[in-house]
């Protein structure tokens, strides 16, 4: 039976001996046992025994996920081989005896028997639609046809690795203030449960009235002392509603698009990551031979913003007309001036992938400075909070004990 769309093949256990009587066992990754067995076969391999792999559950909750970076090392491992002249199917073993992830090698093993099995590498890459998806299979597909695999997987590694270096950039501008605003508000939580109720004891036992803030503080406390479990439950139900509701509200999903790109500070950097995945998706999947039109379809999803969706497809309706892609993207009022001219020059020389790489190179650089001038720009910002969270705490504590100390004066 053949695995469902998205899961790994099952594993069968083998024990037999080889062309040399050697007795050998391992384990193998096969749509079912007959298929396993011919593959064996076809290695030299007399099968004496042979299993299905039982899943362990514990085994199964501690397999490492699969990331876009697993995907990306893959691609490039695979590039490699084939251009140093190593056949697919070998180049299948090699590469996933070299991967960390068990749960990656896994699935290259079952690409591996998949394409044995007289399925085509872009064939095989569909049965794992999670992990592959169209851009990735019909760019391997085109490779395929015109006989150029290893060129075509050189091309589809370095966009992995470069879309992945765009996330790990976003993700550095977004980790620091992050990081440092949830340890705020952590420390805020201790100050408030385990220090003001030591202030709150003292100031009891003067007898006189707390100034407005110091009170606020205090109320504050014990509010957070006596429901803090009710706090816990809030911020839970209120992040995961917000998850959930991303998920199924197309519209919600819109608003943060739109609103991602009109953010005062992570506006500009969203634009130009924006700006240099369309260049860099439209530049592999023209270079790939992949006509103009299907380009444009495929790079209005990679995307990522329902702002830059509708303006591709836009430019894709004008441009099935007949007109310039130049033209078409000057109409949307969506694109820099740069990267409008740098697309002209490509049309006009006939190297529109090449000037097209140029400008996602450009805003790929644009991308990386913005961060490090994001990350400096906002140490003022995560400053200020820490001297309003904390500090305001702090002030409020001994507020009253400077009162004391100016009537005692």
């Amino acid at each position: 039976m053949a695995a469902k769309k998205g899961e790994l093949l099952p594993s069968f256990v083998y024990e037999g001996t080889n062309r040399r009587g050697q007795k050998i066992k391992g384990d193998m990754a096969a749509k079912n046992m007959a298929l396993a067995k011919a593959q064996l076969r076809k290695q030299g391999i007399n099968v004496t025994s042979i299993r299905k792999k039982s899943k362990n559950l514990l085994e199964g909750l501690s397999k490492k996920k699969i990331t876009a970076l697993d995907i990306a090392i893959f691609t490039r491992q695979l590039a490699t081989m084939m251009k140093a002249g190593v056949p697919l199917v070998q180049s299948f073993d090699i590469v996933a005896e070299g991967l960390d992830n068990p749960s990656m090698r896994e699935v290259v093993l079952g690409i591996k028997g998949e394409v044995e099995g007289g399925n085509s590498f872009a064939g095989a890459l569909k049965k794992y639609p999670l992990l592959f998806d169209d851009l990735f299979c019909s760019l391997v597909a085109s490779g395929e046809q015109s006989g150029a695999l290893e060129t075509m997987l050189d091309r589809v590694a370095i966009y992995k690795e470069k879309s992945e270096l765009l996330k790990q950039k976003i993700k550095k501008a977004m980790k620091y203030p992050i990081t440092v605003i949830i340890v705020a508000i952590i420390v805020t939580i201790i100050l408030m449960l385990k220090v003001v109720p030591v202030f709150q004891d003292l100031f009891s036992s003067f007898g006189a009235d707390l100034p407005a803030f110091t009170q606020m503080v205090v109320n504050m406390s014990k509010w957070m002392q006596a429901y803090w479990w009710m706090a816990i439950i809030i911020v839970g139900v209120t992040i995961g509603g917000l998850i959930e509701f991303k998920k199924r509200s197309k519209a919600f999903q819109d608003f943060l698009d739109r609103a991602a790109l009109k953010a005062p500070i992570f506006g500009d950097l969203v634009y130009k990551a924006i700006i240099a995945r369309y260049s860099r998706t439209l530049a592999t999947t023209f270079a790939a031979g992949v006509p103009l039109i299907e380009a444009l379809d495929s790079t209005a999803g990679a995307t990522n913003n329902v702002v830059y969706y509708h303006a591709v497809q836009q430019i894709k309706e004008d441009v099935s007309t007949g007109q310039q892609l130049q033209f078409a993207m000057k109409t949307t009022n969506r694109f820099p001036t740069m990267a409008i001219q740098m697309v002209a020059i490509g049309e006009e020389s006939g190297a529109l992938d090449a000037m097209l790489e140029k400008v996602a190179t450009h805003f790929e650089n644009e991308v990386d400075n913005a961060v490090d001038g994001l990350t400096s720009m906002m140490e003022p910002l995560i400053m200020a909070i820490l001297g309003i969270l904390v500090g305001g705490l702090v002030v409020a504590m001994y507020l009253p004990i400077f009162q004391m100390g100016s009537v005692v004066g």
